[in-house]
């Protein structure tokens, strides 16, 4: 189904100029169930996927605290969700002030592992000054994105869970995210060429919605010019990681993505009634709420299996959990940008064997790979290291150097690279400037 090229309705089309709300500094930012911005207006249903619906800046700050040199632009957009009903959320783009005339600004779209269920991870909301966000993870990937824009890109973080925090659901995080790169190509308000040349990247859970941004993108959206997607660590089977993770370290993950399922799979939603306790069902209702580092802290060890009726096996053996588990998994379609691959082989989160399964279906399919495999590093210590790794492939396909093998498979680690801790320095000095607030220059193009 090409959901992309979707004609608005005959005399139902988008009308009117886009509303803009200038700066308002100092200003709480509401939470966004509670913010008007974030409700489409009446009739956007009819307008085509990545229209602007409204627009507005916003100071942005590290840790919500630490205000930056620059502004941000939240563009509320139409899109489309798993089900190709129509909906609307927001991407937070950044554009360098700065550029030579006629210079076409290459655009970044950073996916960030929001894993929650709960608005106060989503990046339109945790990356704004003076917002309240403890744990949510997109406060600290603003380092990342800051490497980004020190590099001369534009980069769009898009809320690629939609504005129900549906995290894990297919297809539909690809649609979010291309569609962002649609509304931000066409505000004329930021100067972007609809043919400049775009990157994605995400790690972890970003890493999982990047890769379906890439697998939707030669259908949904033909017109962009995607040049390539780092994809790191990403869950390429969530089923699989459910049953790795609960009752571990990290089994706070898994109970959120089961909370954020049961809303967009009605079957599902009737065996968690119909199976869990009370005390289940209370603990699901208490994850929807949590960001995503305090779900982690306070779930740990939490087993699943003692918050159901049956045993835990026999529930995700039934064929409607396992539909949902099926429907879940990456490789239903073969990315037509290049990808990077980025995975630790000791990932105590996303099984090696899943993503060598990944690396393995998308070449099979005529995609050209590369695949990192690092021997040394874990999931959290892969994220930062493989970094500099991350912007030296996409600076290579912005600048269009071919690429010279399909698939590489290396066990060599980053740890041991020194090319990772020349990239390491150059991080290390935007941080600063970040935790401290100062301008972080960007390299000229």
């Amino acid at each position: 189904m090409d959901l992309g090229n979707v004609a608005p309705i005959a005399g139902a089309e988008w009308i009117g100029s886009v509303p803009h709300e200038a700066i308002k500094r100092g200003v709480r930012p509401r939470l966004p169930g509670d913010d008007p911005f974030y409700d489409p207006p009446q009739g956007f249903q009819h307008a085509a996927p990545g229209t602007v619906l409204r627009s507005r800046e916003v100071e942005v700050a590290f840790l919500g605290l630490i205000p930056q040199k620059f502004t941000a632009t939240q563009l509320l957009y139409r899109t489309t969700d798993m089900n190709g009903s129509p909906e609307a959320t927001v991407t937070t783009v950044i554009a360098p002030a700065e550029r030579a005339p006629g210079q076409v600004c290459p655009v970044l779209s950073y996916q960030c592992a929001i894993d929650a269920v709960t608005a106060r991870c989503f990046p339109s909301y945790a990356l704004r000054r003076r917002a309240v966000a403890p744990g949510a993870l997109a406060q600290f990937e603003f380092l990342l994105i800051a490497a980004a824009l020190a590099e001369g890109w534009a980069v769009s973080v898009p809320d690629h869970e939609g504005p129900k925090g549906a995290w894990g659901t297919p297809y539909e995080p690809g649609y979010r995210i291309l569609d962002g790169l649609r509304a931000a190509l066409s505000m004329a308000k930021l100067g972007l060429s609809p043919t400049a040349p775009i990157g994605l990247w995400g790690y972890s859970g970003g890493g999982l919605a990047t890769a379906w941004s890439a697998e939707m993108a030669g259908s949904y959206a033909p017109e962009l010019n995607i040049v390539g997607a780092v994809l790191g660590s990403p869950v390429a089977d969530l089923g699989h990681a459910f049953r790795r993770l609960n009752g571990s370290f990290y089994s706070g993950l898994p109970a959120m993505v089961v909370a954020a399922l049961s809303h967009a799979y009605p079957d599902l939603d009737r065996v968690i009634k119909e199976h869990a306790t009370d005390t289940g069902k209370a603990m699901l209702l208490r994850a929807e709420q949590m960001t995503t580092a305090h779900a982690v802290l306070r779930l740990i060890g939490m087993d699943m299996g003692k918050l159901v009726d049956r045993p835990l096996d026999e529930i995700l053996d039934m064929p409607e959990v396992q539909e949902v588990f099926d429907s879940i998994k990456l490789g239903t379609a073969v990315p037509t940008p290049p990808v990077l691959l980025v995975q630790a082989v000791h990932d105590r989160i996303v099984a090696v064997d899943d993503i060598d399964r990944l690396a393995d279906s998308y070449q099979s399919g005529g995609a050209a790979v590369t695949y990192h495999r690092d021997m040394f590093s874990e999931h959290m210590l892969l994220h930062p290291m493989s970094a500099p790794m991350a912007l030296r492939w996409l600076i290579d396909r912005f600048a269009e150097k071919p690429l010279s093998e399909n698939i590489i498979r290396t066990k060599w680690p980053t740890l041991l690279n020194p090319m990772t801790y020349v990239g390491m320095a150059r991080l290390v000095r935007i941080a600063a400037k970040v935790a401290t607030g100062r301008t972080v220059e960007r390299r000229p193009l």
